[in-house]
């Protein structure tokens, strides 16, 4: 792939503003030399003002979602791609979160550029558990920890049993669940089901991934062994 194209792939601009870039001597490599656009080199060895390149197609992103922020590209209020360097939204092929949080539950959000590995971690069959923290309306009426284990439970009009899901009581109106599907507000509604309200809810880990020392609106990219994470059992 010329170098044009692969560095306006990653949102830094047109091909022709990348091709001008190259003219005002703004690509160079690590010594400072500066490149051209026939140039072979590697990925790692590419500058654009002394900064290295954003990381090549295949890119997976852990963020602590805000409070306020919508997992949407449009929305009249703040989205999580402003949370990204602008050049983000401009990736091709684009960068899409790993499914949703809505705009009063924040944690752990994912986002990638590779569809299969996309629709991997969304899969029913992955299974891969999402564990919450929620504060409660009310206290926990002691019955939940069985209910939302049986594998029989259901939401107000769905057809079909939630999985069994795991709770962990952590005070009378605090809680911890572990899900493996991603219903519409499903933790939400589990709750509202036993008669309780969330007042907040937070995601904390996505299987073996957890959110510890990110803080809210930070975001870092994943490595091969933080991904291998999101596949192996959650921690609890």
């Amino acid at each position: 792939m010329r170098l044009v194209k692969l560095i306006a792939n990653l949102g830094y601009g047109s091909r022709k503003d990348v091709a001008w870039m190259f003219r005002e001597g703004r690509i160079t490599d690590p010594d400072g030399e500066v490149l051209y656009a026939d140039d072979k080199v590697e990925h790692a060895q590419i500058r654009i003002d002394g900064e290295p390149l954003d990381p090549p197609t295949g890119l997976i992103l852990m963020m602590h979602k805000p409070l306020g922020a919508t997992c949407s590209r449009k929305d009249p209020g703040r989205v999580v791609y402003d949370l990204l360097p602008p050049r983000y939204r401009a990736r091709t092929p684009a960068l899409s979160t790993i499914g949703r949080l809505d705009r009063d539950t924040s944690g752990l959000l994912l986002f990638t550029d590779d569809g299969a590995l996309l629709h991997r971690i969304i899969s029913p069959r992955a299974q891969i558990a999402k564990v919450y923290e929620a504060s409660l309306a009310h206290d926990l009426r002691g019955d939940e920890q069985a209910l939302f284990a049986s594998g029989t439970m259901m939401l107000e009009s769905e057809t079909t049993p939630l999985l069994p899901a795991t709770l962990q009581v952590l005070a009378p109106r605090e809680a911890r669940l572990s899900i493996s599907e991603g219903r519409y507000h499903q933790v939400r509604r589990m709750f509202a089901a036993t008669g309780n309200h969330v007042q907040a809810l937070q995601r904390i880990a996505i299987g073996g991934l957890r959110l510890d020392g990110l803080q809210a609106g930070a975001w870092r990219p994943l490595d091969a062994q933080d991904v291998a994470r999101i596949f192996e059992p959650a921690n609890r």
